[in-house]
């Protein structure tokens, strides 16, 4: 009992510490820049833990019960895809950002006219749009934005609101999950104990990120409160670190560990 016992303080404690491993930190904090609802943000990083859990478990009790190898090229695949969507987290943050600058810009070089802005909201999200009350400037036009047809379909919807953050666990807890599942596999040889050890990482991790969204949202309010110029300068520096993290981790995938080359290498980290 006492074994058990351990096993699920350390699974847990674990699981809120691989919360904060760089890539998941990046990851949801693209998310959440343009978030104001502590509790939105909150639900967020819960449902980003759900998906990573359900990667993770999946994968580790295949491999903890059927004895299955992950091959080097499929591996890598599951890390590559991590950084593919990092890369792409972050276009949607820096493309959205470079959309505004051409109304902004004119609208305050202007002489003729009354410039000012208006906070608007698409779903879970806020940000303003520079307005001008002259005929040679046209407004600004959201459906110009990343995923604005997503947004204006779907954004009102707490199921795409969920879906969103979900869909990246998932893709997150591939690239971690054979690293996890071999790890327990070589401490613990009770195969119960050790799924039973899977779970309690997962609901540690999903506290864990819950807690970093919440502190992530809870900085960009309070930092950023009547000051929208400043919160897209933080969700720009956002976007930039995730564009470059994951264009690191994709190099050293493709180049350093040779993915493409006939023959790769890869160790589970």
């Amino acid at each position: 009992m006492i074994g058990l016992f351990s096993i699920i303080v350390v699974g847990f404690f674990l699981g809120m510490r691989h919360a904060t491993d760089p890539d998941h930190v990046i990851a949801v904090t693209t998310i959440v820049s343009r978030q104001r609802n502590i509790m939105r943000a909150a639900w967020t990083g819960i449902f980003w833990g759900i998906g990573h859990t359900i990667t993770i478990f999946s994968v580790g009790v295949g491999i903890i019960l059927f004895n299955l190898e992950i091959p080097v090229r499929l591996g890598m695949s599951m890390e590559l895809s991590v950084a593919i969507m990092l890369i792409f987290l972050g276009l949607m943050n820096v493309v959205s950002f470079r959309r505004l600058l051409p109304e902004i810009s004119a609208a305050a070089h202007s002489n003729d006219s009354i410039v000012h802005s208006h906070v608007h909201s698409h779903g879970d999200y806020f940000h303003d749009h520079a307005h001008q009350h002259a005929a040679d400037l046209p407004p600004y036009e959201h459906q110009h934005a990343p995923l604005a047809f997503l947004d204006r379909a779907f954004g009102g919807s707490q199921l795409y609101q969920h879906v969103r953050p979900l869909a990246v666990g998932l893709v997150h807890g591939l690239a971690g999950s054979a690293a996890v599942a071999l790890l327990v596999l070589a401490t613990i040889p009770n195969s119960r104990w050790a799924i039973a050890y899977l779970l309690v990482f997962g609901i540690g991790t999903i506290a864990g990120m819950m807690v970093i969204t919440m502190s992530i949202a809870s900085t960009f309010y309070l930092v950023g409160r009547n000051r929208e110029g400043f919160t897209r300068k933080l969700s720009l520096a956002s976007g930039l670190i995730s564009l470059v993290f994951g264009s690191v981790v994709a190099y050293e995938i493709c180049v350093v560990h040779g993915f493409f080359s006939a023959h790769p290498h890869w160790t589970p980290h």
